[in-house]
């Protein structure tokens, strides 16, 4: 796909897809996660991130990565982008993408550097060597100060480098961020529906959307409003998702921050008629109380118009 079309592919709801696993979380149940992906694609969804956070990327091994990116290609319309998330040392990160490219995919995700020890100019090496190795567009996921302003600023200006995921709260920083970088890169919103209208307002074109593998309807409507600039019609559509984007936020039964993030999106597939299935360790499934809180916003939701599915 030309540079031009995939970045301006981006300016889309980018729809981060979960993974559904068997009951003992062993196999990749690939016949329900193509159906789920060709539901999602007869919705309206038209941009697909595989193998991201939501799908339990840190979960997978690469062969099952390799296969949940050709389910993406196979299960999705010739309309369809397909961007697959990469990470860890280089050689993975090459050996990840020459598979993806020849499963049909467009673009790799890079995600954000899981490395205890890190420094600037080793990131900003570690990225154009990334560029240097495929020829798919590249997207930077940026989900914490490791990958600074300059970096980003400065791998804007590279031909693959298609858009950047900007998955931190702070619109300061990402105003700036935009202002500064003189590369032509798409600005994807990474923290959802919640967001969507103060991002827009500072560059961001699309955003991202786990709540979606469950609303595709609601979620696509929140663009559409955005997108028209209809803000009243935006604010009401995110006060309806809001509060399942919340308990996607919270910590479950433990203490660490969004850890109900997944189980929810999950959840949701299972009660609007989706398969969802398992997580994977070091994920839980809900605990009874939120699984109640959200069979309520999901009930609410899906007696609305925007509560359809496909």
């Amino acid at each position: 796909m030309a540079r031009a079309t995939l970045r301006e592919s981006f300016r889309d709801v980018a729809f981060t897809t979960a993974v559904p696993f068997s009951d003992d979380g062993c196999d990749v149940l690939v016949d329900e996660l193509a159906d789920n992906l060709a539901r999602q694609y007869d919705a309206g969804a038209r941009l697909f991130i595989a193998c991201g956070n939501t799908g339990e990327y840190y979960a997978l091994t690469d062969e099952e990565r390799t296969r949940i990116v050709r389910t993406h290609v196979e299960a999705t319309g010739d309309g369809a982008t397909i961007a697959g998330g990469v990470g860890g040392s280089l050689e993975e990160v090459r050996r990840l993408a020459d598979a993806y490219a020849d499963a049909g995919a467009d673009a790799v995700m890079v995600m954000h550097p899981d490395h205890t020890y890190a420094h600037e100019d080793g990131l900003r090496s570690y990225y154009h060597r990334i560029c240097d190795a495929t020829d798919l567009g590249v997207v930077v996921y940026k989900r914490g100060p490791e990958i600074t302003r300059d970096v980003i600023c400065e791998l804007s200006e590279r031909e693959n480098v298609v858009a950047v995921k900007f998955a931190v709260d702070d619109i300061a920083e990402f105003s700036q961020t935009v202002a500064d970088a003189p590369g032509d890169v798409t600005w994807v919103n990474g923290i959802a529906e919640r967001y969507a209208l103060a991002f827009a307002l500072e560059g961001a074109a699309g955003y991202t959307t786990g709540l979606g593998n469950f609303a595709p309807a609601a979620t696509l409507a929140l663009f559409d409003a955005v997108e028209n600039e209809d803000w009243e019609r935006a604010r009401s559509i995110q006060r309806l998702l809001r509060p399942i984007e919340d308990l996607r936020e919270e910590s479950g039964t433990g203490t660490l921050p969004a850890a109900n993030n997944v189980p929810v999106v999950k959840y949701g597939m299972d009660l609007a008629g989706y398969t969802g299935g398992a997580v994977r360790d070091p994920l839980v499934d809900l605990d009874d109380d939120d699984a109640a809180r959200l069979e309520e916003y999901y009930e609410r939701l899906r007696t609305t118009a925007l509560g359809k599915t496909t």
